[in-house]
């Protein structure tokens, strides 16, 4: 079997991922203590002791998840698994600085620094009640996108988001067209449109602030050759250019997540096996509704661990 290791998104956050990890193994504790050096702040205790409206919060939730993925990864390498097992890494999102961090671009402090900044900056670069996000169900990433196109033909923005699977794509913009667009999918057959609770329209060109910012975070932090080709959000395909994977985390911040389309590219390399690695099992739903072949396995406690030796 072929393999790639996936790193999640914003909203697999819960209060208590990876401690099982951290109990378990010393390595997987040092992730989440060089997070909370790096941000000067017991990051730790929130996630694993902390309210879940706090850890939510943008700024918060981006270095959690991160931590989270990695001490995972530490876990399983204490048991001879390595990213190099992986012909791919991915991630969703702020996965991908996951991703990253893996295949030993970045270190796992400086990848705390920039999701701190980066959560800061999205939430910034809107005013609350200004921006939303929908998830619109049983509609394809073309038909999405023209529904999101029809919401913003009065001048504000409504783009095609994150394009998760074959039938589930966000759109995110004004709040205004927004709502417009929930009415326009509704009409247009969409088995379900929602609002999201997120506190801010994320991969848009409201971020485009936050692209700003992350493009100067991002132009002070050494990035190495990846150990492991990383597949990029905004290209769906592989990258190995340091400089350019500096880049594209940039246009990451306005651009559209093509996850349907990364998993598609790694299946056609011959990817059959997807390791999803960290909190919730999110990523596996949206690949098995992809590469409806393909074996998936989440990891998360040290139980995922010793079933994947198995």
């Amino acid at each position: 079997m072929s393999r790639a290791f996936v790193f999640p998104g914003q909203g697999a956050q819960a209060i208590g991922m990876g401690r099982a990890l951290a109990d378990a193994y010393p390595a997987a504790r040092a992730v989440f203590e060089e997070v909370d050096a790096a941000l000067g702040e017991n990051l730790s205790a929130l996630i694993w002791e902390g309210d879940s409206e706090t850890l939510t919060l943008t700024q918060n939730a981006q270095p959690a998840l991160m931590a989270t993925s990695i001490a995972a990864l530490r876990a399983m390498e204490a048991e001879g698994f390595s990213v190099t097992d992986a012909a791919f890494v991915a991630g969703h999102s702020l996965g991908e600085y996951s991703a990253l961090c893996a295949a030993g671009v970045f270190g796992v402090a400086d990848a705390a620094r920039l999701l701190r900044i980066r959560g800061r900056a999205m939430q910034e670069a809107v005013p609350v009640g200004v921006g939303a996000m929908a998830a619109l169900l049983g509609l394809d990433f073309k038909a999405a996108a023209e529904v999101a196109a029809a919401a913003a033909a009065e001048g504000e923005v409504c783009q095609a988001a994150n394009d998760n699977d074959p039938a589930q794509v966000v759109v995110s913009g004004h709040k205004a067209a927004v709502e417009r667009a929930l009415e326009i999918a509704r009409a247009r057959g969409a088995k379900r449109a929602v609002l999201l609770p997120v506190s801010a329209p994320f991969h848009c060109a409201l971020m485009q602030p936050a692209a700003e910012v992350m493009a100067g975070a991002l132009a002070d932090v050494e990035f190495r050759a990846p150990r492991v080709p990383v597949v990029a959000n905004v290209r769906a395909e592989a990258v190995s250019d340091p400089a350019l994977l500096r880049q594209l985390l940039v246009e990451q911040v306005t651009g559209s997540v093509r996850w349907r389309e990364s998993v598609n590219w790694m299946a056609g390399q011959g990817v059959d096996d997807f390791w999803e690695i960290g909190a919730g099992k999110a990523l596996s739903g949206m690949i098995r509704r992809i590469a409806k072949d393909a074996a998936t396995r989440a990891i998360g406690t040290p139980e995922d661990i010793m079933a994947a030796r198995a």
